[in-house]
């Protein structure tokens, strides 16, 4: 049989190995899973006869390197920033390699050495990034094709929860990584292009210059700017391109109060907080408000934000519990990031029954026989429960279609890859549609960011 070996079962690995395990008789597959927490992994491999789940550790050498090379392919789960020894562990044993992360400078780096070895290492093939790249390749390719020059790109991505389990007022859940939820947007300002002109938004305005979109069916969303959409003009073959903007999709609401948390301090992961672990809530809140001897911890926090006490944002906090003198934050030695994530997560964690929901909106302006058009393409995708999660379909079942076609040589370029060639994107758009994944394509008029055309 051929052995394919999975690294890490975390919340976007429970459709991958369900593909993996429900083509294992057609297809000749046995899966090992490998998890530093075994429970994981048995939970979805679920006893199937051509599936075993080990205990592996990442960092222990010696049993990382045997699971590689009793492997034909390696699937990493992994947090981004330990795939390169698990890469580089491919590059001595020979063996092709899956992840649905961003390429890093070190992963690029084993390119030659992997196109020397006639090695695939296909990266960037879950939802954002993945889909996101298909998608919009699929497009961009038609529209050159016809001889069309695109002049205007926009995608947006967010994870969301579905409307049927939305019941806060934030309408979101954690349906993916809480702590990347709490650290986005940091660490530099978004960059992208509008009209020609470039533009620049530092983290401490990102949360205040949003658009609205609009999901036919599921009404209207806001997003925010990612952190570096230039670097899609190479990667897209747009180096003509006058608007280039890639977002991230909340509902409307969400960013205007996000954005007191990221102007209080809260989402700074730089420092920890003294004697944390005997926090109360509303101790942690009160450690960035000014001390007064007479005001409470709420007239200040409204106050130091200029929030009204009928605005329906300050709803939205009284909701998270973050005023409790009760609930303590037993973390110790926290980050303020650390103890947000641990308050949002009282009220945000997905119940066993919630679904969520992924949305992708894609905006294609381009000039063609001397006119200006545009096709907006959406994609809304929901989950089952909070195990078969939407985002557990996008991302994984993605990652688990091309490992499948680079084990039955349909995918053959080797090198250090993105889903951004036919070759990839074509058949995997295509099966991915056999699982609701659709997108949906209409003819808008082109505005551009002049919609009144002054």
């Amino acid at each position: 049989m051929r052995n394919i070996l999975v690294i890490g079962s975390g919340k976007s690995a429970s459709y991958l190995i369900k593909y993996l395990l429900d083509k294992s008789e057609t297809e000749n597959l046995y899966i090992t899973v490998g998890d530093l927490n075994i429970g994981n992994a048995s939970k979805l491999t679920r006893n199937h006869k051509n599936t075993t789940a080990i205990a592996l550790d990442v960092f222990n050498q010696k049993s990382r390197v045997e699971a590689v090379k009793a492997a034909d392919i390696v699937i990493s789960m992994l947090p981004a920033r330990y795939h390169i020894e698990v890469a580089k562990d491919c590059i001595t044993y020979n063996k092709n390699m899956v992840t649905a992360s961003y390429v890093s400078d070190e992963m690029q780096a084993l390119n030659t050495q992997a196109i020397n070895k006639g090695l695939i290492f296909m990266n960037e093939i879950g939802v954002d990034p993945g889909i996101d790249h298909m998608s919009a390749m699929h497009v961009i390719d038609r529209i050159e094709e016809q001889g069309g020059k695109l002049i205007l790109f926009e995608s947006f991505t967010g994870g969301l929860v579905a409307p049927e389990s939305d019941n806060n007022l934030w309408n979101y859940k954690f349906t993916w990584n809480p702590r990347n939820v709490v650290l986005a947007g940091q660490g530099s300002a978004a960059k992208f292009l509008q009209e020609g002109t470039y533009k620049y938004i530092p983290y401490n305005r990102l949360f205040r210059r949003t658009e609205f979109l609009d999901v036919d069916g599921f009404g209207r969303f806001e997003a925010y700017a990612n952190r570096d959409s230039l670097k899609y003009q190479d990667i897209y073959g747009l180096e003509d391109v006058k608007t280039l903007y890639r977002g991230t999709i909340r509902r409307v609401g969400f960013s205007r109060a996000w954005n007191v948390f990221a102007a209080l301090g809260m989402t700074d992961d730089s420092y920890t907080i003294d004697d944390s672990k005997n926090m109360t809530y509303r101790d942690f809140v009160n450690s960035f408000l000014p001390y007064s001897p007479t005001d409470s911890v709420e007239l200040k926090f409204r106050h130091a934000l200029k929030i009204d006490q009928d605005d329906i944002i300050w709803d939205k906090f009284v909701e998270l519990d973050i005023f409790s003198a009760k609930k303590m934050v037993e973390l110790d030695k926290a980050t303020p990031a650390q103890i947000l994530q641990k308050i949002l997560m009282d009220s945000w964690t997905l119940e066993p029954t919630d679904k969520d929901m992924i949305v992708m909106y894609h905006k294609f302006g381009y000039e063609l026989n001397g006119k200006k058009h545009q096709i907006d393409a959406t994609m809304v995708a929901l989950g089952e429960d909070q195990t078969y999660t939407a985002m557990s379909k996008t991302v994984g079942l993605p990652v688990a279609i091309a490992t499948l076609a680079i084990l039955n040589n349909k995918i053959t370029t080797p090198g250090v890859l993105r889903p951004i060639n036919k070759e990839v994107y074509e058949p995997i758009l295509k099966e991915l549609e056999e699982y609701g994944i659709i997108f949906n394509e209409k003819k808008v008029p082109y505005l551009g960011y002049n919609p009144l055309h002054v």
